[in-house]
């Protein structure tokens, strides 16, 4: 029920998925009499799909606090069915202050994991690259930073397919005495563990779009501003190109020659292609899609979300806190392979 064309979007989108993932199941919570009229128009989506009643529904002015009291809207209900192993994951375009205070008190961090961060994906000019945190944590020490690379270690092999991310560790300079203690010493741990061969160092600004290295680790102040100034500096991109190509007779003709590569470039940098940033280090997978997206948008975040599920993203979490000696507790959740997802 979130987004802001909910529930046609997400709908939509689901039978974009089913189509994508056939052996996928899905738990609808919502509405249940506005969404059975709704799924019986979508035939490869109601295939799939089953619903679950929820009486609420969190708005997005709704205040995390106030979330916290709604036991039976849509989100919490499928937060859950994913604590109650009924679901494997949770894809959902609503509240994300909801969504991540939710997510963090009733599914919990994993064993080993202090702080659960944001991950997501951004185009670079050698492909796609994976950056945390990107809010969830304002102020971090030595320990989440460490985790963020094993995290975002693992969630490059798993979503995108990479053998070997190379990792970088964002700072005000690339020299190891630039920074403060903390990312230094945080650089000094990655270096020593086992994917130290594969830790770049200390990267700048500019190396996220450069595509210097596959993951981006800094903390959650820092990320979101980076975050917004690139997502800030897309739209202005795009407007200026508009501009350009509208002043005149001479412009609009340029326009119809250079409009096969713009088409291509436009595809490139379509925010529907990186829709669906992660909540990674919790008990399980939780993708949080853009309100404002489309179908398509919503599809690409299940994808992600399946990709997570079927490559076993917080298994590989485990193995590698092992490794450097970070899994302090026991536990976890053991039915990750479920291809099962619910949307809220």
């Amino acid at each position: 029920m979130g987004g802001d064309n909910a529930p046609d979007m997400v709908l939509d989108g689901l039978e974009l998925a089913a189509e994508r993932h056939p052996k996928a199941r899905f738990l609808l919570f919502g509405d249940q009499s506005v969404l059975t009229g709704a799924l019986a128009k979508r035939r490869r989506a109601k295939a799939v799909c089953s619903i679950r009643h929820a009486a609420e529904t969190i708005t997005n002015e709704m205040k995390p606090t106030v979330a916290l009291r709604s036991r039976q809207s849509s989100m919490r209900l499928a937060i859950d069915a994913v604590a109650n192993k009924e679901a494997a994951g949770l894809v959902s375009a609503g509240n994300t202050g909801a969504l991540l205070t939710l997510a963090k008190i009733v599914l919990k961090s994993l064993p080993g994991i202090d702080r659960p961060a944001m991950a997501g994906i951004a185009p670079s000019a050698r492909g796609d690259v994976v950056m945390l945190d990107l809010g969830a944590n304002v102020r971090c020490d030595v320990r989440n930073l460490v985790e963020f690379a094993i995290m975002g270690d693992a969630f490059a092999r798993t979503v995108l397919g990479l053998t070997a991310p190379s990792i970088g560790l964002l700072n005000v300079g690339a020299e190891e005495m630039k920074g403060d203690d903390t990312v230094r010493q945080a650089a000094e741990i990655l270096r020593a563990s086992h994917i130290g061969p594969r830790f770049h160092g200390f990267v700048e600004g500019h190396d996220i779009t450069a595509g210097t290295t596959d993951v981006v680790v800094t903390d959650g102040f820092t990320g979101n501003v980076a975050l917004k100034t690139g997502e800030g500096a897309l739209k202005l991109i795009g407007e200026l190109l508009r501009q350009v190509f509208t002043r005149g007779i001479a412009s609009k003709i340029a326009y119809l020659l250079a409009r096969p590569g713009l088409d291509r470039l436009r595809e490139w940098l379509d925010p529907r292609r990186y829709n669906g940033a992660v909540m990674v280090g919790l008990n399980g997978v939780v993708v949080k899609s853009h309100g404002g997206t489309d179908a398509k948008g919503f599809a690409h975040a299940v994808d992600v979300a399946m990709d997570m599920v079927v490559h076993r993203f917080n298994d590989h979490i485990r193995e590698d806190l092992a490794r450097i000696g970070l899994d302090k507790r026991s536990g976890g959740d053991k039915n990750e392979g479920d291809r099962r997802l619910a949307t809220a």
